[in-house]
């Protein structure tokens, strides 16, 4: 039905979903959220770039990148082009304390970086994108973020679980909300994945100390929107849409079948 209208798409049926490629990330989260406000729930993988073979080789497309910055953020985008081996063509600085970057790489590893440099630069960042031809398919990027925080058990947040969930790494989540096992609750301090019990409640004894009856203090949770959730996830990943709720989930829910498929 949306290929009636939405020329710029085209989809794929796999038997079990849908393959669907279109224009950018903007394109699909658009298509995705007009699904979710018309009442579907589904599941969506990490976006992939569309690639095809030229003279029996695999070629992907490769983009040039015009970023316009302040002087002082200059490093920041830096660190981040060179992690995702972007090729630096030109940098020059105007007089207004405005310095200009032209760079070359694969629109793979412009996937998601918009979002992440609009935070590193604090919203000063003016980045356009155009693609420039054909290359051929280089090596697979290294995971860029750190690992992420899954839930042990299904049941409901504890403010007790999760005051210790909070010196492993940042929360998705807050107190009193329903999770699953496998699903993703927060993002880890260090670059493994972490499996963690958030559904633990403090267990009641006779002995009452002023330190240990206080209120817990909890950091309000971290909540991103669609396109950050589809920016954020990996290929063992998925993003579950529904009318009401995003939430992230491990694509192997069980954790001793996630081991097993991680270290074949």
């Amino acid at each position: 039905k949306e290929l009636e209208t939405n020329v710029g798409l085209q989809v794929d049926d796999e038997g079990i979903g849908f393959t669907v490629a279109g224009r950018g990330e903007l394109h699909l989260g658009v298509l995705i959220e007009t699904m979710r406000r018309e009442g579907y729930e589904f599941e969506v993988g990490r976006p992939q770039v569309v690639t095809h073979e030229e003279n029996g080789q695999m070629v992907e497309p490769v983009e040039e990148v015009i970023i316009e910055v302040p002087a002082e953020h200059v490093g920041t985008v830096q660190m981040e082009l060179g992690q995702r081996r972007a090729t630096l063509k030109e940098q020059f600085a105007s007089p207004k304390g405005v310095t200009k970057l032209v760079y070359e790489m694969p629109t793979r590893a412009l996937l998601g970086m918009r979002n992440i440099l609009l935070t590193n630069t604090k919203g000063t960042i003016v980045m356009n994108s155009l693609v420039t031809g054909y290359a051929p398919l280089g090596s697979s990027l290294e995971q860029l973020r750190n690992g992420v925080l899954i839930a042990w058990e299904t049941g409901t947040t504890m403010p007790y679980s999760l005051e210790t969930a909070e010196a492993r790494g940042a929360l998705f989540v807050g107190p009193a909300e329903p999770v699953y096992a496998g699903q993703i609750i927060g993002l880890a301090n260090k670059r493994d994945d972490l499996e963690i019990n958030v559904c633990k409640a403090k267990h009641l004894t006779n002995m009452r100390s002023k330190s240990s009856d206080g209120v817990t203090q909890l950091t309000p949770p971290t909540i991103y929107s669609l396109e950050q959730c589809l920016d954020f996830i990996e290929n063992d990943e998925l993003l579950e849409v529904t009318p009401k709720s995003l939430r992230l989930r491990k694509r192997e829910l069980d954790p001793n079948k996630r081991k097993r498929t991680k270290g074949m």
